[in-house]
């Protein structure tokens, strides 16, 4: 088996883990911060539920894998090349990921993803071409994920108030207890499906790129992602939450927004419809991007003032940097592999 091959299904599986460990916190963050659920409960149930959600969305509708299987040509490049290419890419992912957890900084892995690909094409030149329908998917994704989801949790916690407004005090605190460990549950069930489809959809560019037979072709010209891969991906996401993310919990619970747990079930559940809406349309977005933007509308239907900005404008510079800080290391990265490899 070529050495490269080895070194390109690692590095995936460090970018799945690093996702689980990083992006995969987001889901379980108002739950915990709400104490609906302590954290070690939290993670577990995250664990299980990525694992379903990235089963039964794939074996519903796959179209989020299949818009990031052909976001890169490779067909008139060697195999050799094309798999430095994407070890490289895969390299700088983890890089740019582990630098923003140690800052505390809930990151995009789908768009570092995005970006440490594109990054690494390019370094190839006209040998492999990016494509313009996938990138628009992704752009759209990008402002789904982040207008869509402050719209649905201003109007969501909006609505819940409204409800509930004539509703005892104490009705309603039991009401969102259950409700609200719910909702993170579906957020968690949401973030397996779209980002574990992302993870498959390269996953199967890389293994078929060695051997076609690895990475079966369907009638329709698309990639038939087996169960093995599914298990893969979801396991090692789940390896990853256990491990910790309690950093990132704090981030996007604690600091942005002090929510009660009313609050929480109304961001939790405006960012998992918006997850639903893209996974089933196939547009990739990010979980983190959905799930913030919605906590910061949750936070800004009472006032302004509630969202702590000076963390969230942290955030958002960081989601900006991404694209260009993640290309560049992955374009770099890439030079130096093709060197070596």
């Amino acid at each position: 088996m070529s050495v490269t091959i080895v070194i390109v299904v690692i590095l995936l599986l460090g970018v799945i883990f690093v996702n689980g460990w990083t992006d995969a916190p987001n889901a379980i963050a108002t739950a915990v911060s709400t104490r609906v659920m302590k954290p070690s409960t939290a993670v577990k149930m995250a664990v299980v539920l990525n694992f379903l959600g990235a089963l039964f969305m794939t074996m519903v509708n796959s179209k989020v894998a299949d818009t990031l299987s052909t976001l890169i040509d490779f067909s008139n490049t060697s195999k050799t090349d094309a798999l430095a290419v994407l070890a490289a890419s895969m390299f700088a992912i983890v890089v740019w990921a582990v630098a923003a957890w140690y800052f505390g900084i809930p990151t995009s892995e789908s768009h570092a993803l995005i970006a440490g690909v594109t990054g690494g094409a390019l370094a190839l030149g006209n040998k492999a071409q990016v494509s313009g329908k996938a990138w628009a998917l992704i752009l759209i994704g990008l402002v789904i994920s982040s207008v869509l989801g402050f719209i649905m949790g201003f109007i969501s916690t909006k609505g819940i108030e409204f409800l509930f407004r004539r509703v005892k005090r104490s009705t309603a605190t039991k009401f969102f207890n259950g409700g609200e460990a719910f909702a993170a549950g579906t957020m968690a069930f949401m973030h397996g499906a779209q980002d574990g489809q992302k993870f498959m959809g390269v996953f199967l560019v890389g293994i078929s790129l060695y051997n076609s037979a690895w990475a079966p072709v369907g009638a329709d010209g698309q990639f038939t992602i087996p169960f093995w891969l599914i298990a893969l991906c979801s396991i090692t996401m789940g390896i990853g939450t256990s491990v910790g993310g309690y950093k990132i919990i704090k981030a996007v619970g604690m600091d942005m927004v002090k929510l009660e747990r009313y609050q929480g079930f109304a961001a939790d559940i405006a960012a998992s419809l918006c997850l639903l809406l893209s996974s089933l349309t196939g547009v990739p977005v990010s979980t983190t991007h959905t799930k913030t933007t919605a906590i910061m509308g949750v936070g800004a239907s009472k006032r302004l003032t509630n969202v702590n900005w000076t963390v969230a404008r942290d955030m958002v510079l960081a989601w900006v940097l991404t694209f260009p800080g993640c290309g560049l290391i992955a374009f770099l990265m890439s030079k130096l592999f093709l060197m070596i490899f």
